[in-house]
């Protein structure tokens, strides 16, 4: 029976049910993977070319560049708009039929496009259909992921989101090379496009059997779900009560009653700082933002939805072929980054890795322009060469720590709201680079590479000055870290939260009387205190201000004095 056994991973205590729910998640980022891969080959088919092209050519029709730009890109507005409905979808419904609701809408823009006859206009009404359901399961997977995850294996379990993007990615490509000998006939894209419907249905079905976010039901004061779901994915579904469940729920409770005590963030929060209780909010949003919109601008997408594109125009006799093995160099490497964000952080494979791929994209910018790969044999290796060496550290390093950040650095009060902005980040860097791409390269060829050096350098940078080590540190003690006024991004990774003689060990002594404090006072609270989904403060709330007689600054710190005398 599921939940019954724990076991040991990283040296924490998962249930099945822990591992089952990674599983079935990162299915969200394999259907992202897929989409994106599924569109470079495609592009290259003839009949998709016949049927949507506006140019004559002697070998049949072909796209221009702009009808090439919006065909790929629109999709991209789609996710950005979908990531920024998953906050609404993901706070109303709970995260699990949130997630359920993205594989519908995807679903739904798939039949639209391989219903799609003879107008290009038709086939990208489709994309971004199915993108306003990527966009919302790519909010909603990583935000899941962190909120269920034992903190000690949390890092790997949501870098399997981007696994399985790579997954994805490498499964569109072989479908593409697999249906390359039928490009004369429609069926070979909509096979393409009609096998996402297939592999949707197990993340859309399989989710509603895992339990939901315990930090969500908490948040709604439904704390025995919250400690059953807790249970559950510690494989103690028989012993709620366990020591183990109930340090994470004494620690889960502490920073809630905190945060609830100030009520529900809006959007306005977000962006404009209040004197709320929270620790550097308005810095958060910025550095998610900008984080993700660099990912995306490090250039992988460059290669991923142009790729087969680019090499062809470069000379080489199979650009599909070429393209499928960037895709297995991605998904390879990936899978020593589940490794990297646990071993080293965040920051410095961060760094590194966006060092690295500036080296790499100048050697690959430097041939194009220098020596006419069309001609030059040698030219076109080195260009294969740099692209896979880029996206080999991409795979380590940019492409899964940025959702693993996503997912640890936003707090409980405005989470939905931060991830879903940051996510429009990435997709607003995604449909930059995938509208731009035809249209720069048409005009400035392979010197378009030397930007995403540029671009790299500032993901640098932004790491190195702005970005917190969250590595190993449970979402509480995350809200904790950003708290220090004296703590440095530079050197946050020695910062200790309180009770902890590691990061990864706990300090029972200190645990042990915090449980006993617990026990006499915070329960109290639990009778108080509502989270309202309006973003209302609770009634505990509305009470205490009528106490205070004042708003804002005073009242907060009087409120915050009060539980933490509690807890």
């Amino acid at each position: 029976m599921l939940g019954k056994k724990s076991i040991r991973v990283n040296g924490a205590d998962c249930g099945v049910e822990a591992l089952i729910l990674g599983a079935i998640t990162s299915i969200g980022g394999f259907l992202f993977g897929y989409d994106t891969g599924q569109i470079s080959g495609m592009l290259l088919f003839r009949d998709f070319k016949d049927r949507f092209g506006q140019v004559d050519t002697p070998e049949g029709r072909d796209f221009q560049p702009i009808i090439q730009s919006l065909l790929v890109s629109l999709m991209s507005i789609g996710t950005l708009l979908g990531a920024l409905s998953a906050s609404y979808t993901a706070d109303w419904w709970g995260r699990r039929k949130s997630l359920t609701f993205g594989v519908g809408v995807f679903i739904i823009g798939n039949i639209i496009q391989i219903t799609a006859m003879n107008h290009w206009v038709h086939m990208m009404m489709g994309r971004f259909v199915a993108g306003l359901g990527v966009g919302n399961l790519s909010v909603g997977v990583p935000m899941f992921q962190s909120e269920c995850s034992p903190r000690e294996i949390r890092g790997a379990v949501v870098a399997s989101y981007q696994l399985m993007i790579t997954f994805g990615i490498l499964i569109a490509n072989l479908v593409n090379y697999g249906v390359r000998e039928i490009e004369d006939q429609s069926a070979s894209w909509r096979i393409v496009i009609g096998l996402g419907i297939a592999f949707s249905l197990p993340l859309g079905l399989g989710i509603l059997l895992v339990p939901e976010s315990p930090r969500w039901l908490a948040a709604r004061s439904r704390w025995d779900e919250a400690r059953l779901s807790l249970a559950r994915l510690r494989g103690m579904k028989n012993d709620p009560q366990h020591q183990l469940v109930e340090d994470d729920m004494v620690e889960m409770k502490g920073i809630l009653e905190k945060e609830r005590a100030v009520g529900v963030g809006s959007w306005a929060e977000c962006f404009v700082p209040k004197p709320n209780g929270v620790p550097k909010q308005v810095y958060r949003t910025i550095l998610g933002i900008s984080l993700h919109f660099l990912q995306q601008w490090t250039g992988v997408n460059y290669f991923f939805y142009y790729g087969a594109t680019i090499f062809e125009s470069a000379g080489i006799e199979d650009p599909i072929q070429t393209q499928l093995i960037l895709g297995a160099v991605n998904v390879a490497c990936t899978f020593y980054g589940l490794y990297v964000v646990e071993k080293y952080g965040r920051r410095w494979p961060l760094l590194i890795g966006a060092i690295w791929q500036a080296a790499w994209l100048a050697v690959f910018a430097s041939m194009g322009t220098a020596l006419d790969p069309e001609n030059n044999r040698t030219s076109g290796i080195l260009m294969i060469v740099s692209a896979a060496m880029f996206i080999a550290s991409f795979a380590v390093t940019w492409g899964p720590i940025c959702w693993v950040v996503i997912g640890e650095t936003f707090p409980l009060r405005t989470r939905a709201k931060q991830a879903s902005l940051a996510t429009a980040g990435n997709w607003l860097g995604n449909f930059m680079i995938s509208f731009l791409t035809p249209l720069a390269t048409d005009g400035i060829g392979y010197a378009y590479g030397f930007v995403f050096v540029a671009t790299n350098i500032a993901g640098a940078l932004l790491v190195y000055f702005f970005l917190y080590e969250s590595v190993s540190l449970s979402l509480e003690n995350v809200d904790t870290m950003y708290s220090q006024p004296d703590l440095k991004p530079w050197t946050s990774k020695k910062w200790m939260p309180p009770g902890y003689v590691t990061r990864m060990n706990r300090d029972e002594d200190f645990f042990h009387n915090d449980r006993a404090q617990h026990a006499s006072g915070v329960d109290d609270l639990d009778d108080r205190t509502t989270a309202v989904p309006s973003g209302r403060p609770s009634r505990v709330v509305d009470e205490e201000k009528k106490a205070d007689g004042v708003n804002g600054l005073g009242a907060t710190e009087s409120r915050e004095e009060r539980v933490n005398r509690a807890v």
